[in-house]
């Protein structure tokens, strides 16, 4: 009797399963809510990183403001070269799906990390030991590094490159890969002191230094940072470097046999600051600095 009790509510509950089931099915298509044929299609077009770069959630978000804004009176316009990653291929299929021209004349942007004081160069503030996120630390007196400029290096950036773009060196220096990068900047936005910064993908040199200090002080505090002297400036005047704020910064679109120059200059340069980009430096560390400096507060005192 238990037995045939058992076979019955297995049957009912299964009957009963198989019933709502198919009404699940019913239901779904009834209801289901059938996706533009354009957004498809301008969605196929696009990367599918949903990076945000162009502005929008992801790329669906692109694409269906795409097609509104062409359908619509009201709708502005959205333009068809906003994606970064895609650059002139998406920009172009796009177009293509539109019906339309696009001149894409934006250049291929890169990120990449302008320093290169790591634990070994650049003196410690104090020992930090918390959440491993950089903008925590940053809340915590601007890092624990006595330059108030550099990267923190807990690798924050690394978590949100979509593409695994960036990494530690062996120098225990965060890098971005210029092939991988997308130049989405989701690695700048989340850097809180700024050292992240896009620069042309053909570059071959930028300086790895972000601090505005003067030279007297970033010398106590970090061997690897730049000076201000401005030798890459007067030695190499057509390498396009410009010291401003005893920062040297590289006018990428500067004239004359700016390769060369930039060679030059980076083996001239007293802290070697002046690097390749693409590869990691080689790993040869700077001197630590001599110097001790008691509190990041020095450097008010230096720019007096």
């Amino acid at each position: 009797m238990n037995l045939y009790r058992i076979l019955y509510a297995f049957l009912s509950v299964s009957g009963l399963g198989v019933l709502f089931g198919m009404g699940l099915a019913v239901v779904s298509r009834v209801l289901a809510v059938k996706k533009d044929e354009l957004v498809e299609k301008l969605e196929e077009a696009l990367p599918g990183l949903n990076c945000g770069a162009c502005g929008y959630a992801g790329c669906s978000s692109y694409a269906e403001a795409i097609a509104e804004g062409s359908r619509s009176e009201e709708a502005e316009d959205v333009a068809l070269t906003l994606c970064l990653p895609g650059g002139p291929e998406a920009a172009a299929a796009l177009a293509e799906i539109m019906g339309v021209e696009v001149d894409y004349t934006e250049s291929r942007k890169v990120a990449q990390v302008h320093c290169r004081g790591s634990r070994n160069v650049s003196k410690p503030a104090f020992r930090y030991r918390g959440v491993t996120d950089c903008n925590a630390l940053f809340a915590l007196f601007g890092g624990d590094k006595i330059c108030p400029y550099g990267c923190l290096g807990l690798g924050s950036c690394i978590r949100v490159c979509p593409v695994e773009a960036i990494d530690y060196d062996e120098q225990g220096c965060v890098w971005v890969d210029r092939e991988a990068c997308i130049g989405c900047g989701k690695c700048i936005d989340v850097c809180p002191t700024g050292v992240m910064k896009l620069i042309p993908y053909e570059a071959d040199y930028l300086v790895a230094c972000n601090s505005t200090d003067k030279g007297p002080l970033v010398r106590k505090y970090c061997s690897a940072g730049c000076i201000g002297c401005k030798i890459c400036e007067k030695k190499t005047p057509e390498g396009g470097f410009v010291v401003e704020d005893f920062l040297a910064r590289i006018d990428y679109e500067a004239s004359g046999d700016r390769a060369e120059q930039r060679e030059k200059a980076a083996q001239a340069c007293p802290t070697k600051c002046i690097v390749r980009n693409g590869k990691p430096p080689a790993a040869e560390e700077p001197a630590a600095p001599q110097a001790a400096v008691k509190h990041k507060n020095e450097e008010s005192d230096s720019k007096t």
